[in-house]
């Protein structure tokens, strides 16, 4: 029976095991390597048992510098309290352990210090490989990282990076949106997004939305940031005279909160004189008046289609940059049937 504690546990070495088992050194480290085939039967059975009694545990870590390998991919993220990164996180997460390789997430809170730091520590910890959600302001920290290890973009490109980039379609995204609001019947939108600060995501779809509007002649669009003055601003979207039902288009999951709940705060009902399409598909959407349309992302796809990328080209692909762009699916529920039913 194993009587050892956790603590005595963590201070057993390989050379303990050795001599418990009676073999070199060298012989417990074949056995915890690769080079097990090399032993005896009888050396391996006297290892496992000394392993097994001593309660002995390897350094990964340390057998991985050794070999030139950690199985360690880092992951820099923008905002880790974003329900899309924590679902994309998750799909990455989950073909890593499919793989072999733990993931190393670092959380820059939007923070270009944080950012700093974490590159930092993430050089330190020999990563193989890393998967980036951020504004990439440190570019220069970037590139030098990406001349040493393979390295993936997820949902923001980095200009002047040049580096593989999976997210979503945005312009196609927007486009079913608009499309969907207008057959319901709504001629006056208004996009609610977080505030322009050069993320790729966010100025693609603003972009593509000043555009689409400007082509409908029987609509009209605005744009509303979410600030401080969001109840205000929106008060006076609804008061205000249109071309038709006013519909609000929410660019992402934390405008869609904002959205819903600044309606709420100025009295509007939901979804009785306005209609609302959001951006991502987040648990609480169904659970909300009626419910709300939604444009759901393929997350765990993208997320494992980003570690794909990145385990390609540590398996030596050197072809062209790709960019992988996964469409949006449209998923009708009643915020968007209240003006033809």
């Amino acid at each position: 029976m194993n009587t050892f504690s956790s603590a005595q546990r963590s201070r057993v070495t390989m050379l303990d095991v050795a001599q418990h088992a009676g073999v070199s050194k060298a012989s417990v480290s074949r056995f915890i390597g690769e080079d097990r085939a090399l032993l005896s039967d009888a050396t391996a059975l006297r290892i496992e048992q000394a392993i097994a009694e001593l309660g002995y545990r390897p350094n990964q870590m340390a057998r991985g510098l050794k070999r030139g390998r950690t199985r360690l991919i880092g992951m820099l993220m923008a905002d880790i309290r974003n329900p899309y990164s924590i679902a994309v996180m998750h799909g990455v997460e989950t073909a890593c352990r499919q793989h072999g390789y733990s993931l190393v997430v670092c959380n820059t809170d939007r923070d270009d210090e944080q950012e700093r730091q974490h590159l930092a520590a993430l050089r330190s910890y020999n990563i193989e490989g890393l998967i980036v959600n951020t504004l990439g302001h440190h570019l220069t920290e970037l590139r030098e990282l990406h001349r040493e290890l393979p390295m993936v973009l997820v949902d923001r490109k980095v200009d002047l990076l040049d580096s593989d980039l999976v997210g979503l379609d945005n312009p196609a995204a927007v486009d079913l949106a608009l499309n969907h609001l207008h057959e319901r019947g709504y001629r006056d939108i208004l996009l609610v997004t977080e505030a322009d600060d050069g993320t790729s995501s966010r100025v693609e779809r603003i972009n593509r939305f000043k555009a689409q509007m400007a082509q409908k002649s029987d609509s009209q669009g605005s744009v509303l940031e979410i600030d401080s003055t969001l109840n205000s601003h929106l008060s006076t979207f609804l008061a205000s005279t249109g071309p038709g039902p006013k519909a609000l288009f929410c660019a992402n999951g934390v405008a869609a909160l904002a959205g819903t709940r600044a309606l709420r705060e100025v009295g509007c009902p939901l979804f009785d004189d306005i209609g609302l399409i959001a951006l991502d598909d987040l648990d609480w959407y169904p659970l909300v008046g009626s419910g709300i349309t939604a444009l759901a992302q393929p997350t765990a796809e993208m997320g494992a289609s980003a570690f794909d990328c990145l385990l390609k080209r540590l398996r030596g692909d050197d072809g062209p940059v790709r960019r992988l762009d996964f469409a949006a699916r449209l998923i009708e529920r009643g915020s968007t049937r209240g003006i033809l039913g």
